[in-house]
């Protein structure tokens, strides 16, 4: 039993049933940080940094497309490379550049979502998702 349990043989299925919990959580735990800046959108309230010198409008609108749409994505396993990437994107920014001059306490949380995104961009949503159903 042990050493079943500390195996380094991937298995199919545990594989695929890791991707699709890990996309659902992480993805959920995504959505919570875009809903509310969703909400903010539909009520015309645009007030959001500039951290890429693109405007702080279309800063806003990309941040919601990512933390709001893309996460949504992913938790379906929807375009998952693609709305992994998007996500990274986001939260590298986040970490890197609207935190970057904050202590580690601020960058961790982007930091973590970003490792769990680079994964996810990286190895796929696997068979439980959309993704696959479509190819």
């Amino acid at each position: 039993m042990f050493k079943k349990l500390m195996s380094t043989q991937l298995r199919p299925g545990t594989v695929n049933f890791g991707l699709l919990f890990l996309r659902v959580t992480i993805g959920g735990m995504m959505l919570t940080h875009g809903y509310g800046k969703f909400l903010r959108l539909l009520d015309g309230n645009f007030k959001f940094g500039d951290p890429l010198g693109i405007g702080s409008e279309l800063s806003f609108v990309l941040v919601v497309l990512a933390e709001f749409f893309a996460a949504i994505g992913l938790i379906f396993g929807f375009w998952t490379r693609i709305n992994a990437f998007l996500l990274s994107f986001t939260m590298f920014v986040a970490a890197f550049i609207s935190h970057g001059d904050d202590p580690f306490s601020k960058q961790e949380k982007p930091l973590m979502f970003l490792a769990v995104f680079l994964v996810l961009m990286f190895v796929g949503g696997g068979k439980h998702s959309v993704d696959d159903k479509i190819n």
